[in-house]
């Protein structure tokens, strides 16, 4: 699924302060996908990038290949990266999420790899734009199996929600999973990588009780937002997400869809408009501006950067979460 985005100017800024290993730094002149006898791991994007460091910690070095604060689904890679992939001990990456990624993955043939969508499912959260919505509450779907589902859709299925690292549970799959590819890859710190996943489920799985009990006894189920990021998560708790742009939020809104959420904001009593960090605000200002409603970030975590709520991934959620009650009125 190729879906393109507006690429900030300041996306390059906190590169360094994060002190981010570069691809070239940390590929192997020997070429045992090692660095100075510690793993060398890609992540194609942040999230990935997120658990390959906790869960991977001193046994190896991590980089990303998108850089703080960049917009991960208009990465492009050049043919020097690609041939550092070749290089890597372990690729860690999502399936349709970036075009070019999958392209240099197949071109590098890499001895490593982790797809985050084989350890859980991928659904259609597309259509929530137009047409009728399916609701879906907790119990939902996402508490199947953990690992190596048959059946889930891939990059070939353009319609396929990829924003799965929204859904702490689906999130803790993909923790599993990644996980079990740094043991294969890395043997020798098989207990460490063992350790450090259970710390990390244990703790993505308190994030997914505080989001259950902290979006109880709400006055209401449904948020307004600039695209389609939060299938998952709405699905997880019995929201009701409502797009401006849907799952690309590059695509203007017909005058019909604007017209449509006017009628949800007045029937549903949305009190907010959220609006992203890397992406253009200007559709979500206006619209709120029209309806005389008050907006506020609501981060798809796709990376962070200067403007994020919060230094990490667990930081940032409890941010949505503190937002996302807020603008639905828990008591």
């Amino acid at each position: 699924m190729n879906i393109r985005r507006l690429r900030p100017m300041t996306a390059l800024v906190g590169a360094a302060a994060l002190g981010l290993t570069t691809l070239t730094a940390c590929s192997s002149d020997a070429g045992d996908g090692r660095t100075d006898g510690k793993l060398d791991v890609v992540a194609s994007f942040y999230p990935l990038q997120f658990l390959a460091q906790r869960i991977g910690g001193d046994a190896i070095h991590v980089s990303s290949l998108t850089k703080p604060g960049v917009e991960p689904h208009d990465l492009e890679i050049s043919p020097r990266q690609t041939a550092d992939l070749s290089k890597a001990g372990l690729v860690v990456y999502l399936k349709g999420l970036q075009p070019s990624v999958d392209r240099a993955i197949t071109q590098a043939e890499p001895k490593h790899v982790a797809d985050a969508a084989s350890y859980t499912t991928l659904e259609d959260h597309g259509t929530e734009v137009e047409g009728d919505h399916d609701h879906g509450g907790e119990g939902g779907h996402g508490d199947e199996g953990e690992e190596g589902h048959e059946g889930h859709a891939h990059s070939g299925d353009s319609a396929a929600d990829p924003h799965i690292w929204l859904d702490p549970v689906r999130y803790a799959q993909v923790a599993k999973g990644v996980g079990k590819a740094l043991e294969k890859a890395d043997p020798d710190h098989a207990t460490t990588y063992k350790k450090n996943t259970t710390a990390l489920v244990k703790e993505l799985t308190t994030l997914d009780q505080d989001f259950r009990s902290g979006l109880k006894d709400r006055s209401s189920d449904t948020f307004i937002t600039t695209h389609a990021a939060f299938g998952y998560l709405a699905e997880r708790y019995g929201l009701r997400q409502e797009a401006i742009s849907g799952l690309d939020p590059e695509s203007e809104p017909s005058p019909a869809r604007i017209k449509g959420l006017h009628s949800v904001a007045k029937k549903d009593k949305v009190n907010t408009v959220f609006f992203e960090t890397l992406v253009s605000d200007r559709t979500a200002k206006t619209l709120a501006g029209d309806l005389h409603l008050r907006t506020d970030v609501l981060d798809p975590i796709e990376g962070i950067g200067d403007k994020s709520k919060g230094d990490d991934y667990i930081q940032v959620m409890r941010s949505n979460l503190k937002a996302l009650q807020k603008a639905l009125g828990t008591k």
